[in-house]
């Protein structure tokens, strides 16, 4: 049986062999280890193997003999003995493929939660900005500064790609029917906004009415022949400012998290956003408060 075990032991000389004393005598193997340092105690993540039929109170007391507290355990498989930095490596990969997937592969990788699960109090929050967008991740066990700094370095490579990735698209010839390179038109109302190209509609975006929680759900799409150009950061904005006009103080924005455009849309509009992924629904909350613009 396979269990993982953070615990938090004083950082002083011949901590870890007492443990592995302790460990010996009980016949429990340990097989992986992670140490997370801090100011006069340290976090420790140990992958155990231990006799059959043990249980989670079993485990507690035989780390907390040799001076272990806040302990958190649970069974788990041969998964996590994987490489550390290998795991890493193609967590990055893989949000580098699909950057929207940011709160999913992050979350995974913290052995957290992307959406804010019914946690045991008190549950902790580790809260990550991909330029200005702010993304979540939650769990039991409370995250290490080495963790958070982690995260932040994972978020940071994400927004330097997407802001790279922007400025290195090339505006592509516009197709005939939507015309030879006219500017865009932006054409507001009351609960949305459409753009035009010389008279033929190649994007829009739609408020809905309030729902029940007071959100306003909004639909967003652009022609495939004017994406990439910035349109949709535009008409994001433009919805945003709509929004706003009508009293709201909150903008819900759901699609799929494998679409690949959300997180540069968001980013290219400047605005304030919450990205949350739950299920097979990728959530960008933007809030209006404290959006620039006369509501009169």
């Amino acid at each position: 049986m396979l269990w993982r075990v953070r615990m938090t032991m004083r950082d002083r000389p011949g901590a870890l062999a007492t443990l592995a004393q302790e460990c010996g005598a009980a016949g429990v193997n340990i097989l992986a280890m992670q140490v997370f340092p801090g100011v006069g105690s340290v976090t420790d993540d140990f992958v155990l193997e231990v006799p059959p039929g043990w249980d989670a109170d079993e485990v507690a007391v035989l780390v907390e003999r040799a001076g272990a507290r806040a302990v958190v355990s649970h069974p788990c498989g041969e998964q996590a003995l994987g490489d550390q930095p290998t795991r890493y490596v193609e967590a990055a990969r893989a949000i580098l493929a699909q950057p929207a997937r940011f709160p999913e592969i992050v979350a995974a990788l913290f052995d957290a939660d992307a959406e804010h699960p019914d946690l045991p109090l008190p549950a902790d929050s580790m809260e990550m900005a991909v330029g200005d967008v702010s993304v979540q991740i939650h769990r039991e066990v409370p995250f290490t500064a080495t963790e958070h700094a982690r995260g932040a370095t994972m978020a940071g490579l994400v927004s330097d790609v997407l802001q790279r990735a922007k400025a290195a698209v090339a505006v592509p010839t516009p197709a005939r029917r939507l015309g030879t390179g006219t500017a865009p038109d932006y054409v507001v109302t009351s609960h949305g906004v459409t753009v035009e190209v010389a008279g033929t509609s190649v994007g829009r975006a739609v408020l809905a009415e309030l729902d029940a929680t007071g959100c306003r759900r909004l639909a967003l799409e652009v022609d495939p022949a004017w994406r990439r150009r910035g349109i949709g950061s535009r008409l994001l904005m433009e919805a945003a400012r709509a929004a706003a006009r009508l009293g709201d103080d909150e903008l819900v924005l759901r699609t799929s998290p494998d679409n690949p455009a959300v997180m540069p849309m968001v980013l290219g509009s400047g605005l304030r956003a919450r990205v949350r992924l739950s299920g097979d629904v990728l959530s960008v909350r933007v809030p209006l408060r404290d959006l620039e613009i006369a509501r009169s």
